[in-house]
């Protein structure tokens, strides 16, 4: 099939003229690419990680130490998603705190933070959650021995909070996550009694 370009384009979700790195709160969901739950299982209503799962959360809590604006709120990751609630406090910069601060391994593998042209604003929700998506993918790529397949969905879902109310909801709505398992949209039991 040919390259079409009034088919084959991304439409962006992101609301227009918004600036994704001004200082905001942001509930972001990442899945797993087809929804395969790569990351654990629920047991009991409550998430057991895996050693992929625990991969990717390691690398998810060391977002805040490669930007220096970004503190992490409440989150969880699922068999197959991750929900986590984003505060920028600033312009959302590269962090210039030294690797060894952490109690993880450096990352000398993170995404490069400079624009590409018509890419990703530097510092942007974007450019973290592409940053958490591409370090976590080489290593549990790694980790599986299946260097060339994706891990990640395309994208990925954000919602601006813009309350204290909406933000405590949201916040009860992630960590209630596992025990509503059987009813949630990503689950693939659903999804294949749908089909």
């Amino acid at each position: 099939m040919r390259f079409d370009p009034e088919k084959h384009h991304r439409r962006s979700v992101r609301l227009k003229e918004y600036d994704y790195c001004q200082p905001g709160v942001y509930f972001v969901t990442i899945c797993t690419r087809h929804r395969e739950c790569l990351l654990g299982e629920i047991v009991d209503g409550e998430m057991r990680l895996n050693p992929l799962g625990t991969m990717a959360a390691a690398c998810w809590h060391v977002i805040p130490h490669h930007f220096s604006c970004v503190v992490l709120d409440e989150g969880i990751i699922m068999p197959n998603h991750i929900h986590v609630i984003i505060v920028i406090q600033g312009r959302g910069e590269a962090s210039a705190v030294p690797h060894h601060v952490s109690n993880e391994e450096p990352t000398a593998d993170a995404s490069p933070l400079q624009r590409r042209p018509n890419g990703t604003q530097p510092g942007s929700l974007s450019a973290i959650v592409q940053n958490f998506k591409s370090i976590s993918a080489r290593r549990m790529k790694a980790a599986r021995g299946m260097l060339g397949a994706s891990i990640w969905q395309r994208g990925f879902y954000e919602r601006i909070i813009r309350t204290e109310d909406e933000l405590r909801a949201i916040g009860e709505y992630v960590l209630a996550n596992p025990a509503r398992w059987n009813e949630d949209e990503n689950n693939p039991a659903l999804l294949n009694s749908v089909r």
